[in-house]
């Protein structure tokens, strides 16, 4: 493969000058060292582990990893601390107070999953959705899911509901793919580089090399990094342009930059014709059942018009010229309109013209209409050819690769709103009209995508007592026929996911698993099965409503409103306190874990790569890993796929034997390295030493895609080859990307009143004025309070050195941030009278909460921020009840409500996107009102102090100083 572009090459370090000292900068710190992954964040890096004397003296990154290549975050150094934290969990656990108290009894293992199992399988003998098992940043969820299958409950989801099924969703049913873990920026030759919304938690390590390799450019092969985000923190700091809009007006800002390339005629129209449904044709046939849905022709392919025969034929079909704009008369005498056409008609209103939207956004007309040129610039005068001979899905021959060098990236600050699905399809039809999908320089697939669009899996219901669900819990619905309701059109799910509600929520909405449980509302449940997901504090909102909820009581029958809390953690967390049962986990340096292809990858653009844990200890309490359980849990209930034939166990060594010998399907199995007898890569028989070869190779496997195949893979059949080869795919089809939404309009037209399956009345408007087949902007739910009396806009994230609530119970992390503020805008601030070191109630809607206010100025000024995750609960993670986290943190999560206000009939919505459940974290609107002299000093609310059954830790932590002791008696 030849590049035409100038190639950076590595800088080595200088030899050292004669009679210089030379510097170890690697010494040797233990007796041992282990590989193995991280998992303080959710990056997943390769670690190196150097133990002393048992113990865990140091923690650096694998240089040889591909997903980190030896960089580590504080986090990831830090990790020691984490495993020595005296919050860890030392044995199960039974309540034997009220719930909230904190007061339990230890228990034996055998009683605990002696009790789990009565529980269970009463549920399961009766009705198993009754179960709801829910669990938060696992990593493992290819397992929790599939046993979730297994059981027969389709009550079952992640934490995607809360942070990422907005850009997941929108990005599987428009590209077969979407950012962070399905695709990265191409770094190495990207010449514009947008960044929407994204904080330095998520995939930080990756992000922090790939900014790196485009800062280090030399200046003739320089990239513009270009941060769309309203606090500039981490990565917009370093950015060339700061671009500070208002929150949830980025879907505007994108639409106003669709609208410029329209205009200008700067777009890739090679690429629209040959990859995305631009040319299909629309019917066009107001008031019936067919307007807005795709021409077929009898055999279900698409229709477009060709110029050269001069009629409607199969769109699918190789080397058409297609006609783009005017009325198209069908065979059957309809009229249709392609794709191209209404996108053109959409976006070219006037309404999106940067003069229009810029006050709404916050900035000016001119940068619009500046950046809308630097894009152009950069995808069509910087153009990049990469010779390589490669074969198209129709058997063309070509001899390059062209790429448009625009690269794009989003994550939680656009999909954590309302109006976050639509805002993140803008995007990717904002990259398809730059021809910038999967093309060098451009926004690039990871393996195992693209996929099918949408992906051929469908939401399973629950087939009935003793019986396992037909398919996986969570799946991608192309209709209203495929949503899990009743004739009623009342949720057949306890989170409502695909329902009315939330017909593409993806990722289930465990943000309303406790509140729905607790009103009984579709149903009661029996048991809520919870692992490593802090509801009862950082990970819900309206917390202190949460807390009441799971401790709440039927005041008729002296019962729990949800009878049977089962939770399982590694730490003593805000939401053990509410639990009866305790399960307590491993650390992630004590259990086997497997991060698969099967899962959440970790690929890279050129390469499939999987990697495993290792325990690189052993553990000193009474602890097991969650995997383990939830396997012995299976087999206690007789679950099939987890037992032989003659009933006894069928994984009896716990996920190590499960992650060798489970098969998803024939030859395809949890780690696709080192397979059959070690030689088989992606598919082959179980191999007995497979975990063996990946601690081998340093607890990751990587195989590289093939020059001819990295590039256009939604149309490249080397790509189809090699990934069909691997395991990855199955079928050699195309991938058509899909601008215009035929599932979307299918469900739009249900709110219009056609179809076989119908909504409620009251629905009906959301569907009708949300499901647009084009990306549209709608102003978040947030929008419609009382402006005047709530003003500023309130964001919450995290920060790069914490994650969740882990990191801010770690002693090393805790020393860089132990407390945090409510940052204002500087001239904000001074209109308020406020200043540095000031107190204030911040006043939502919901309620309040107090903080000191520091001032700044890379803030948009109708928007205040802080960081989430540092407020803790007094004596929560067994610290002092005097901790600064509990006295100067807060969480903004007291002030969001789950629900949104009452619609006419009383009834109320979840707080969420309603395409697909996103908790809409960011759609809080609040007053700020200054604390008087006596209010100042501790943040508010204020509960109770936990008291966990724990030992309480030294005041002084010396870990560290045996090792040195040990060192200076050497």
């Amino acid at each position: 493969m030849t590049e035409r572009r100038i190639v950076t090459e590595l800088h080595q370090a200088p030899a050292p000058v004669s009679g210089e000292q030379v510097i170890d900068l690697s010494p040797q710190t233990g007796d041992t060292v282990k590989t193995t992954t991280c998992y303080m964040c959710a990056c997943r890096c390769g670690i190196k582990v150097h133990l002393k004397d048992g113990r865990v003296r140091y923690i650096e990154g694998n240089r040889d990893h591909p997903v980190n290549k030896g960089v580590l975050c504080a986090k990831g150094s830090a990790g020691i601390m984490t495993q020595y934290s005296p919050a860890r969990l030392q044995k199960p656990l039974m309540r034997v107070g009220e719930r909230g108290s904190g007061e339990f009894r230890e228990i034996e293992w055998e009683e605990a999953l002696r009790t789990a199992t009565l529980w269970l399988s009463e549920i399961r003998a009766t009705d198993p959705k009754k179960l709801a098992f829910f669990t938060g940043r696992d990593q493992s969820q290819a397992l929790t899911g599939w046993w979730a299958a297994q059981f027969g409950t389709p009550n079952y989801a992640a934490h995607g509901g809360f942070c990422s099924v907005n850009m997941a969703a929108a990005g599987l049913y428009t590209i077969g793919g979407s950012f962070w873990e399905f695709g990265e920026p191409d770094w190495a030759r990207t010449r514009y580089f947008m960044m929407f919304g994204v904080a330095e938690d998520h995939d930080s390590n990756p992000i922090k090399l790939g900014l790196g390799q485009l800062k280090g450019r030399p200046a003739d092969n320089r990239a513009k990094f270009v941060s769309i985000n309203p606090v500039r923190t981490g990565y917009s700091a370093i950015a060339d342009e700061w671009i500070g809009l208002r929150p949830g007006t980025d879907g505007l800002f994108v639409l106003s930059l669709i609208h410029e390339l329209l205009k200008a005629d700067k777009i890739d129209l090679d690429f629209l014709v040959r990859y995305t449904n631009s040319p299909w044709l629309v019917i066009e046939a107001p008031g019936t059942a067919e307007h807005g849905l795709f021409a077929r022709d009898a055999e279900g392919n698409p229709l477009c018009f060709d110029s050269i025969c001069g009629k409607s034929v199969s769109a699918l079909a190789p080397d058409l010229a297609p006609k783009l704009i005017g009325d198209v008369a069908l065979p059957d005498g309809r009229k249709a309109r392609t794709v191209f056409e209404l996108m053109v008609q959409r976006y070219l209103d006037p309404q999106y013209a940067p003069e229009n939207v810029a006050a709404r956004i916050g900035i000016e007309a001119e940068t619009i209409k500046r950046i809308a040129s630097e894009l152009a610039h950069a995808a069509f005068e910087q153009t990049i050819e990469i010779m390589a001979d490669w074969t198209d899905w129709a058997g063309r021959k070509h001899d390059r690769f062209i790429g448009r060098p625009v690269s794009m990236h989003a994550m939680r600050g656009i999909s954590a709103h309302s109006n976050g699905f639509d805002t993140c399809r803008a995007i990717h039809v904002l990259q398809m009209l730059l021809g910038s999908i999967d093309c060098p320089g451009g926004f690039r697939y990871k393996p195992p995508f693209p996929r099918l669009i949408p992906m051929p899996q469908l939401p399973t219901d629950a087939t009935g007592p003793l019986q396992p669900l037909k398919g996986p819990p969570l799946g991608f619905p192309l209709g209203p026929e495929h949503l899990l309701v009743d004739d009623a059109g009342k949720p057949k799910r306890i989170d409502k996911a695909f329902s009315w509600e939330a017909p593409l929520s993806c990722h289930g909405l465990m943000h309303m698993v406790i509140h729905n449980a607790w009103a009984g509302d579709p149903y009661p449940i029996d048991t809520l099965f919870m692992y490593m997901a802090n509801m009862a504090w950082n990970s819900t909102m309206n917390t202190s409503g949460t807390m009441a909820k799971l401790a709440d009581k039927n005041p008729e029958t002296g019962e729990y409103k949800i009878p049977h809390i089962i939770y399982a953690d590694a730490y003593y967390s805000e939401m053990v306190a509410y639990a009866d049962l305790i399960f307590p986990d491993t650390t992630y340096l004590e259990r086997w874990d497997c991060i698969s292809l099967l899962d959440r990858p970790i690929c890279d653009a050129d390469g499939a790569a999987d990697a495993i844990r290792q325990p690189v200890i052993q553990p000193d309490r009474d602890v097991r890993p969650f995997q383990d359980v939830l396997l012995d849990l299976g087999a206690r209930l007789g679950l099939t796929a987890l037992c032989q034939e003659d009933g006894t166990p069928k994984f009896p060594g716990g996920l190590k034997d499960y992650i060798v010998n489970h098969q998803r399907r024939p030859g395809v199995g949890m780690l696709a390295g080192f397979r059959g007898n070690g030689d088989q890569d992606g598919k082959g028989e179980p191999n007995p030493n497979q975990l063996e070869r990946y601690i081998e190779n340093g607890c990751h496997w990587r195989t590289e895609i093939p020059d001819n195949a990295k590039f256009f893979r939604h149309a490249n059949a080397d790509y189809f080859d090699w990934a069909i080869a691997l395991g990855l795919k199955d079928l050699r089809d195309q991938i058509v990307l899909q601008i215009y939404s035929e599932p979307l309009r299918k469900f739009q037209l249900a709110g219009e009143g056609f179809g076989a399956k119908l909504p409620p009345e009251a629905d009906r408007p959301r569907l009708r004025e949300r499901f647009d087949p084009l990306p549209e902007w709608h102003p978040p739910f947030g929008e419609e309070v009382d402006q005047a009396a709530y003003p500023l806009h309130a964001l919450t994230q995290r920060p790069m050195h914490m994650y969740h609530s882990w990191g801010s119970q770690n002693a090393w992390l805790r020393q860089i941030q132990s407390r945090n503020a409510l940052f204002v805008n500087r001239e904000t601030g001074k209109q308020l009278g406020l200043a540095d070191g000031d107190w204030v109630w911040v006043e939502s809607p919901h309620g309040r909460v107090k903080a000191p206010v520091q001032l700044m100025e890379g803030v948009n000024r109708d928007t205040v921020w802080t960081w989430n995750a540092i407020g803790k609960r007094k004596g929560a993670w067994n610290l002092a009840a005097d901790a600064p986290e509990s006295q100067k943190g807060f969480l903004l999560n007291h002030v969001i409500s789950e629900l949104l206000p009452p619609r006419a009939d009383g009834y109320r919505y979840a707080n969420a996107d309603p395409v697909t459940g996103q908790a809409a974290w960011y759609d809080l609107r609040v007053r700020l009102v200054k604390c008087a002299a006596e209010e100042c000093g501790e943040t508010v609310p204020q509960f109770p102090a936990l008291k966990p059954p724990l030992k309480r830790p030294l005041d002084l932590l010396q870990y560290g100083r045996k090792f040195r002791r040990d060192r200076n008696r050497r």
